[in-house]
């Protein structure tokens, strides 16, 4: 298994891995003169579980980051993409609620499949009815039962 992470969520994808005593994998991510973004892999990821952590919040480029990383590891032939998204920009925007807009989180999720991952994983989706956008396995995490659990540890309620 390796992990990989965009400039999105360096320190997240740093504590993952030391949590699991790892080295984060190493990427050259780097902007061109004219904004265009060169991504490549350091490192041979060839029949690899790839772990990609990167969310699609502001700015756009982070989408942009993140689908040419994806695209970089299936071409890489890695065995397995699992896109990791911490927070998943635009799952507000999961409906057509009034003409002539957009169905944002899905153009998103369909645009993340199409780069060829195995498997989603993102965290407190505004609605979890976003998972039936992808017809490939897709893991909605909760951040309540660790918030929970560690806020029980604080003894907040002791005098």
């Amino acid at each position: 298994m390796k992990i990989f992470s965009g400039r999105s969520n360096i320190k997240l994808a740093k504590g993952i891995c030391e949590s699991l005593g790892i080295p984060l994998g190493d990427i050259t991510i780097k902007d061109f003169s004219d904004g265009e973004i060169y991504v490549a892999f350091n490192e041979n990821i060839r029949n690899e579980d790839v772990f990609i952590i990167q969310s699609t919040n502001p700015p756009s480029n982070n989408i942009l980051e993140f689908l040419l990383m994806l695209d970089a590891a299936k071409r890489a032939s890695a065995k397995k993409v699992v896109a990791v998204v911490p927070y998943f920009g635009y799952a507000r925007q999961d409906r057509k609620d009034k003409p002539r807009v957009p169905i944002s989180s899905r153009l998103i999720l369909d645009l993340i499949c199409a780069a060829g991952v195995d498997r989603i994983i993102t965290m407190d989706l505004h609605s979890p009815q976003m998972q039936g956008f992808a017809n490939i396995p897709f893991d909605h995490l909760y951040s309540r039962i660790a918030l929970f659990d560690k806020l029980q540890e604080m003894n907040l309620n002791e005098d």
